[in-house]
């Protein structure tokens, strides 16, 4: 069996900048078991397989990501990577709507050079649970948590995002939780950085899905709906967000870097 295979530089103007994910269009499902140990020797943040649905269904393909480690319950970046490769072959199309099994149906639609992704909003709530900030370092000024599993630490400044560096092995022990650290920014309105070891990712480059949690937050304490944010990993990438009702939107571009086949026999 082979399979069409794209890899995508999301949230980038250029290779080498974002978040890579493998796209992977199938004509069915294959079983859960191959699905992860496809994205296990991809070895990238995200794997996302699509599935073309009916045409009388109320989206053009469902979709599934999954880390090298586990499958997940929402990723932004696979997501946007996704709408790229689809919205790249289809010339005549303006948007694709992927429906996925736990985050509803997703939209990413044409935005000048780049696209335009929503997402839900995931409000994270006040949390005295402290394990997560420790893990990350620093001084944190307030803990937040949302019950898909999403840690988040706030911190002073853009200085003290880029000076953490993580216990790695204490995150992995709490166990299959996003770690979000986020703070007011210099580069962009907000910074972050997303750390994710017991997925298989100590670092995640440009973390779409984490967006979805604190650009609620953020809205909130800057008293507005749309601003910048950069996500201060190695790799870097650049997002416009805004929150419009129960839905977080995300933009930015996506650079295709690979093309080929992942041969399965």
């Amino acid at each position: 069996m082979k399979l069409p295979f794209t890899q995508v530089d999301a949230f980038a103007t250029r290779p080498f900048e974002g978040n890579p994910a493998a796209v992977m269009p199938l004509d069915a499902w294959l079983p859960d078991a191959t699905l992860q140990q496809i994205a296990n020797e991809n070895n990238l943040s995200e794997t996302a397989f699509i599935v073309a649905t009916p045409r009388d269904a109320d989206a053009e393909f469902e979709l599934r990501w999954f880390t090298p480690n586990v499958e997940v319950t929402l990723c932004g970046h696979a997501t946007l990577a996704s709408g790229h490769v689809v919205l790249s072959r289809e010339s005549d199309l303006a948007r694709v709507r992927f429906r996925t099994r736990k985050a509803g149906v997703l939209e990413v639609e044409r935005l000048g050079h780049g696209y335009r992704m929503a997402l839900p909003a995931w409000v994270p709530a006040p949390s005295d649970d402290l394990r997560v900030a420790h893990a990350m370092g620093g001084d944190a000024v307030a803990t937040l948590f949302h019950e898909s599993g999403y840690a988040v630490a706030r911190y002073r400044d853009e200085a003290a995002i880029r000076a953490l560096t993580p216990d790695f092995a204490a995150l992995k022990r709490i166990g299959n939780t996003l770690a979000i650290a986020t703070a007011p920014g210099e580069s962009a309105d907000i910074v972050s950085r997303v750390f994710a070891p017991a997925s298989g990712i100590d670092e995640d480059p440009v973390t779409g899905s984490a967006h979805a949690v604190i650009v609620p937050m953020w809205a909130e304490r800057l008293g507005r709906t749309r601003f910048t944010a950069y996500q201060a990993s190695p790799r870097g990438g650049r997002l416009v967000c805004e929150l419009v009702g129960d839905r977080v939107y995300l933009e930015g571009g996506c650079v295709s870097v690979i093309e080929g086949v992942f041969q399965l026999d």
